[in-house]
């Protein structure tokens, strides 16, 4: 099978990454129904896609980025406005499931195509309700350790034997589980103390666990703080763009009290700290950590 793959890549290099980012916007469109259906404790199997209205989806204004674009954000059956989220959870779904595929070996990119899609789903999920439900943090370390156990080169262990690997997979991925949410639980527990409230939801500790399981402990602490970065340039670029766009300058309400103050989900920044570990500086920090392992076992104490 894994020389057939190799084969139609040779002969036809765009032909797989296409493939993959046609399919990570399918799986895309799935996501939306998740992130809305969820929530509301609705099947996201019956029915099937349908308008506010009420009107079933016909599936030619049902396809994955496209068909946003082609009615321009409008329902055709009634002519209501959807959100131009619907395209943009397809489009980056898609997107990182074409950097898995270019980056890794098929069988770890497919169990971080699985990672992205269940981080996707958490993110906005968060974003909406401030809340992330287990399947989507449970859920992710279950299944990140049953995917280690399956291909343990997900953790980059190789060895001779197959069970050997196994089991260093499935130590790597329990190890990353619980470092993962013991870390983020005692930063938590300590902004709690100091701020005197909750600073930290247990959705985020159990997400984080998620995350070292299918990360390793690098990962989960790549992401913890890898998104904790990230937060604040964001929170950095908003209060420039507050002060360059007089429209953003809206005056303070009791319905609208700006960024500053609002509580913020750090879901869907954990999921950008993993997903940036997973596709961009993993080698790098991997490096570092190993750097700093070394000091460590060095040091004369």
């Amino acid at each position: 099978m894994l020389s057939e793959i190799q084969y139609i890549d040779r002969s036809f290099p765009l032909f797989l990454p296409s493939v993959a980012f046609a399919f990570g916007a399918i799986v895309g469109s799935f996501l939306n129904v998740c992130i809305y259906r969820i929530p509301a404790n609705k099947s996201i199997i019956t029915p099937g896609s349908t308008c506010a209205c009420g009107q079933p989806i016909k599936w030619f204004d049902n396809i994955p980025i496209l068909s946003w674009f082609i009615l321009r954000g409008k329902a055709r059956c009634c002519g209501m406005s959807y959100s131009f989220r619907y395209p943009f959870v397809e489009l980056l779904t898609g997107g990182l499931f074409l950097a898995a595929w270019t980056q890794h070996a098929p069988a770890k990119a497919a169990c971080l195509m699985v990672l992205a899609g269940l981080l996707v789903c958490a993110a906005f999920i968060d974003l909406d309700h401030m809340e992330i439900p287990d399947r989507f943090s449970i859920g992710t370390a279950f299944v990140g350790i049953a995917l280690s156990g399956l291909t343990p080169s997900l953790h980059g262990i190789v060895e001779p034997e197959h069970v050997l690997a196994v089991v260093k997979s499935l130590a790597a991925s329990a190890i990353g589980a619980m470092i993962g949410s013991g870390l983020i639980l005692w930063i938590g527990l300590a902004a709690e103390a100091v701020l005197r409230k909750d600073a930290m939801g247990f959705g985020d500790v159990k997400l984080l666990g998620g995350i070292g399981a299918f990360l390793g402990w690098q990962g989960a602490v790549f992401a913890l703080f890898g998104g904790a970065v990230i937060g604040t340039i964001g929170l950095m670029l908003w209060l420039v763009a507050k002060a360059i766009v007089p429209a953003l300058r809206a005056p303070k309400t009791e319905e609208s009290q700006g960024l500053i103050g609002r509580e913020i989900p750090f879901g869907p920044l954990l999921a950008a700290g993993a997903l940036a570990y997973a596709f961009a500086f993993e080698d790098l920090a991997d490096a570092y950590f190993s750097l700093i392992q070394e000091a460590i076992q060095s040091a004369p104490f």
